[in-house]
């Protein structure tokens, strides 16, 4: 089978690069390898459902990973692909569309992928949506960034992350002033997510003091559900930024499996 996988990869284009490793992840065969000059890996599945459903970390792969654990379990791909310090740009965009027709095409994942957003991972996951909801099944959004101005710009209640603020604004092509009147944050795409019925699901602290959850989700699920979506929010009572996820994902899991799925 490994020799199998092996020499598959081998005659995959050249933007993989030319090593190539596999090991094991709880439990799991992980395939890690180079796309585009960026590390990417692909979790593969004992026994993949029909269809070959995968979910996508867009940020922090491996932290509290119980939820992507039961979907491995239950049949499905998971994947990363490493853009870090990008904030969800167009240029970040450009490069997970690139890896998403490669995920499809070289490893026959489903084109309709679930994204799982993780903190600042909310910016990649929602913004790929908006610009990519006939690629996109389902939305996982934890404890999300949806608004850079409040992560990491701290234009808020927040803290703010100064050094990240700065690459967020270049990434953006934004200035100090320019950030003010910004419309291209994951909480001006949700028009979009309404009228492609993609189905959300959020866990979140309510009293996160990094990424706050009124100016974050809170918003973001009021005007999607004004604009005629839906979305399902978890909200822990008095939990901060960290934990992430649930003890114990059922929930989660559920969500997708009954959502996801649908064409």
């Amino acid at each position: 089978m490994r020799l199998h996988l092996l020499a598959t990869i081998a005659l995959i284009a050249p933007a993989f690069s030319q090593e190539i490793k596999t090991s094991e992840w709880n439990g799991f065969q992980r395939i890690d390898y180079k796309f585009a000059g960026h590390a990417a890996l692909i979790v593969r599945p004992k026994t993949p459902a029909a269809g070959n459903p995968w979910i996508w970390r867009t940020e922090f792969f491996g932290h509290e990973p119980q939820g992507d654990l039961a979907l491995l379990a239950a049949g499905w791909h998971v994947a990363y692909y490493q853009i870090s310090d990008m904030y969800g740009s167009p240029a970040s965009v450009a490069l997970m569309e690139k890896f998403h027709a490669h995920a499809t095409a070289e490893h026959k994942l489903a084109k309709r992928v679930t994204l799982e957003g993780f903190s600042r991972g909310g910016l990649y996951a929602v913004n790929f949506a908006a610009a990519n909801p006939d690629k996109t099944a389902a939305l996982y959004l934890d404890a999300p960034v949806l608004d850079i101005r409040s992560w990491p710009g701290g234009k808020g209640k927040g803290a703010g992350n100064a050094g990240c603020w700065k690459q967020a604004l270049a990434a953006f092509g934004l200035t100090e002033e320019t950030a003010k009147t910004f419309a291209g944050n994951p909480l001006d795409k949700t028009a979009i997510l309404a009228k492609e019925r993609i189905p959300i699901i959020s866990v979140c602290g309510d009293a996160d003091k990094v990424v706050p959850f009124d100016e974050n989700t809170q918003p973001f699920a009021e005007k999607l559900r004004k604009e005629g979506g839906t979305i399902e929010v978890i909200a822990k009572p008095g939990v901060d930024h960290h934990p992430h996820s649930l003890k114990d994902p059922k929930p989660i899991v559920e969500f997708l499996l009954k959502n996801a799925l649908k064409e």
